[in-house]
């Protein structure tokens, strides 16, 4: 159920490389942080790959997700470089006075 809202929510369609990247980082950090502990890592992150693939051919979001989880399966095991999105201020009052104007 949580890769499938994982998937969802990475799948908007056409995105800037940059931004992709963030979010199929973030998606990964969401997907793995709802894995339980007890989960087989690899069987879970196999099958993570086999239900999200048919969606990065259209999603560069999915695609950086499924490339994240391809690379955390090859041995021997290396950190993987992620990181949460910078900051972006979104207008704030001044967009609001903007649009009133």
């Amino acid at each position: 159920m949580f890769l499938e809202r994982t998937i969802s929510q990475l799948d908007v369609g056409y995105l800037e490389p940059d931004r992709a990247s963030e979010l199929g980082q973030m998606g990964y950090m969401q997907w793995l942080g709802w894995l339980p502990g007890s989960a087989d890592y690899h069987h879970t992150a196999r099958h993570a790959l086999t239900v999200a693939a048919p969606f990065a051919a259209v999603s560069p979001a999915v695609a950086v997700f499924c490339d994240l989880v391809g690379a955390s399966l090859n041995m021997p095991p290396k950190p993987l470089a992620l990181k949460l999105p910078e900051r972006r201020r979104r207008g704030g009052h001044k967009a609001r006075r903007a649009n009133t104007q």
